[in-house]
């Protein structure tokens, strides 16, 4: 809490899933906080779950708009800003390539200029994805040094978004001006409710006593508790705000350990020991093209910043499908959020 604690903290993606749970965090470590992001879609979100509209300052902005976004940044004058704006979906971005790169890629190029032109020192962390490397469907896990790439439009962009941080930081980066980039896993956690994702598409089809459609159940991904990735970007953060010579600055893998590399079947089956239900395989061989492996080495991320994951595979399926199933039957979503961030803490 000590470095956290009144800091000025600009999360871009508040109203998404992750930027929700990242602002309970930082409040919880009392950061004075202010959200900039389109408004939340669909009609069961986590950000107003959480009644965050009415517990954080914020700013419906669209960061593909330079100069409203410029206008809230000076406005705000953040001393650290953790860039979690994005269109997430690989499948949406296939139906709106255009929309997915100018969002992923032109936003993050408006944010780094509007931080660029800032009269204060400003750290940011700009937060990517596994899918940023070149896919070889091999089994050793992408390491930080491998080659960039991406078949689809989603993954691609956001290894562009990885080129536009390195071109900024090489350019007009300086101690004014520090910027770092995050990699993180398949994220899964209580109040995510997004469309064409699987943990959400799983609740949905337990709630309802349905069959589990899953794409998939092959394809293998290194699942986390959404609280590990953002403890490493936070604590990316932190370094890289503190350090003095340049250190840190660089793109940085936050995945679960090797032994939480699990097939999705894997993952659907261990939901529905905590939570009764029944899947099938519902693979398409005419669907786009989606990964058939993932997996990322956390090594640099653990001797350089200290790093590990806390909770494992089995811990954030448990966790993930009671906060589900808790607030189905009436639990309030703050109270579990922040005692699921509590027990966190307490296990680091």
């Amino acid at each position: 809490m000590g470095f956290w604690q009144g800091k000025r903290v600009l999360i871009t993606g508040h109203t998404g899933f992750k930027g929700a749970w990242l602002s309970e965090l930082l409040m919880a470590r009392g950061a004075e906080i202010f959200g900039i992001a389109l408004p939340p879609e669909g009609g069961q979100n986590l950000f107003q779950v959480l009644n965050l509209d009415q517990r954080m300052q914020g700013a419906f902005v669209d960061i593909r708009d330079p100069e409203a976004l410029a206008t809230e940044i000076r406005s705000f004058a953040p001393d650290i800003v953790l860039h979690l704006a994005a269109q997430a979906l690989v499948r949406r971005s296939y139906r709106d390539p255009v929309g997915n790169w100018s969002t992923n890629v032109m936003g993050t190029v408006h944010l780094l200029d509007a931080l660029r032109q800032l009269d204060r020192p400003v750290t940011a962390v700009v937060v990517t994805t596994d899918k940023v490397y070149e896919n070889n469907e091999w089994d050793f896990a992408y390491r930080e040094t491998d080659p960039l790439g991406g078949h689809d439009p989603y993954s691609a962009s956001k290894a562009a978004c990885e080129l536009v941080s390195a071109s900024w930081r090489r350019s007009f980066g300086s101690d004014r001006l520090k910027i770092a980039t995050a990699r993180a896993g398949n994220v899964i956690g209580g109040g995510d409710w997004a469309e064409d994702r699987l943990v959400p598409d799983i609740i949905r089809a337990l709630r309802t006593g349905k069959a589990i459609e899953i794409r998939n159940p092959a394809s293998i991904r290194p699942w986390q508790h959404v609280l590990d990735p953002l403890e490493g970007y936070l604590l990316l953060a932190e370094k890289v705000h503190l350090a003095s010579d340049g250190a840190y600055q660089d793109g940085y893998n936050f995945g679960p350990e090797p032994a939480d590399v699990h097939p999705v079947g894997d993952l659907a089956d261990a939901m529905i020991h905590h939570w009764p239900g029944h899947w099938i395989d519902a693979s398409d061989p005419d669907a786009v093209h989606e990964a058939g492996r993932l997996s990322l080495s956390i090594d640099r991320a653990r001797n350089e910043l200290g790093w590990a994951p806390v909770w494992r595979f089995e811990d954030a399926i448990e966790k993930t499908v009671h906060w589900y199933h808790q607030v189905e039957f009436g639990a309030n979503p703050v109270d579990m959020t922040q005692a699921q961030i509590a027990a966190f803490e307490a296990a680091k």
